[in-house]
């Protein structure tokens, strides 16, 4: 097909409010070697976006915010295999995802299930790439272990609960109401418990029979920091998925100490290729094959992807259960 040498993105304007997201005419990029160029059908918003809008253009330079779509594959770059133009496919992306066209590393990108909409598809890799990358390399959880989520309602949330109970896993989710809690539940938590609950420790160390928690994966910035210390098992580790702004730890030592708590942390953006390349390849295994039957992203929200400003009001307002999804439109 013709590609047209300009598209409608939505840009971050300034750091700011979503008011600075504004639709935008930006070049086509081309895509390089590895690479392909996607026609956008639909993107996923999520919370990284958020925090680089509030700070403006991201660390890499791109001003398109946008980590995950679905669309059709309509260039191939030099040195791709097994990826064709006119598939229909998703992909993990270094931002852009909030435009018409976006190049994607091909070892990223995964074929569309035909049980999930174009709006479906864009909202699994994300949740997908954060999930295995840090349950199941960065802490290397087992199945005889047991897992928390905090915020299991989340994009990531939502679809770790199904993929991981469908899959053999315990994992235990906090969420900040009644209906998360027992949103958690349908999707598959061994057990939810609110994380406002001071007995928040105590209900985990009976649900898993004294055992703890080996891998905990928190979105918080630490704000349950000395509950989760508590719950932790012998050798446990906690991962961080959000900074907080900047925000520090305060740690109680002595409970860290007296478990040998790890503590870590990880970014997904700036993850090396080879390394996302290698949990690609752990999700292609196990988790694709779940879509649309065990595995199926739930949509809170759905918006004209020039409304970006909209989807992000509505991700910082906290009340979805699943995710919030842009619709991208073509003239």
């Amino acid at each position: 097909m013709q590609i047209p040498e300009t598209q409608t993105a939505v840009i971050i304007s300034e750091a700011g409010g979503p008011e600075v997201l504004v639709p935008a005419e930006v070049p086509v990029e081309a895509p390089g070697k590895g690479q392909v160029l996607i026609k956008v059908a639909a993107a996923g918003i999520n919370r990284h976006d958020v925090h680089q809008r509030s700070a403006g253009r991201h660390a890499d330079g791109k001003a398109i915010p946008g980590l995950e779509v679905s669309g059709t594959v309509v260039v191939i770059g030099p040195d791709v295999a097994g990826l064709a133009e006119g598939d229909r496919v998703m992909a993990l992306v270094q931002g852009g995802g909030y435009g018409q066209y976006v190049v994607a590393n091909a070892a990223l990108v995964m074929p569309a299930p035909e049980a999930l909409s174009d709006i479906e598809a864009a909202g699994f890799p994300e949740a997908a790439f954060t999930t295995w990358w840090n349950f199941f390399h960065l802490m290397s959880l087992r199945e005889d272990q047991f897992a928390l989520f905090h915020g299991g309602t989340s994009g990531v949330g939502h679809i770790a609960l199904q993929a991981m109970s469908a899959l053999g896993y315990r994992v235990i989710a906090t969420a900040g109401s009644d209906e998360k809690v027992e949103a958690c539940k349908g999707f598959g938590a061994f057990a939810a418990f609110s994380y406002k609950d001071a007995d928040l420790a105590d209900k985990v160390m009976n649900v898993t029979d004294g055992a703890g928690i080996s891998a905990l994966l928190d979105v918080s910035a630490g704000a349950h920091l000395e509950q989760d210390l508590k719950m932790m098992a012998p050798d446990g580790q906690i991962a961080h998925l959000s900074g907080g702004g900047g925000a520090a730890l305060n740690i109680p030592l002595r409970d860290l100490m007296a478990k040998r708590v790890k503590i870590t942390g990880s970014l997904l953006r700036p993850l090396p290729l080879d390394r996302k390349a290698a949990v690609a390849e752990t999700i292609r295994k196990e988790v694709w094959p779940l879509l649309g039957t065990k595995v199926r992203p739930t949509i809170a929200q759905e918006f004209d992807f020039r409304d970006a400003a909209g989807a992000h009001r509505a991700m910082e307002a906290n009340n979805h259960i699943g995710k919030i999804m842009l619709k991208v439109l073509h003239d």
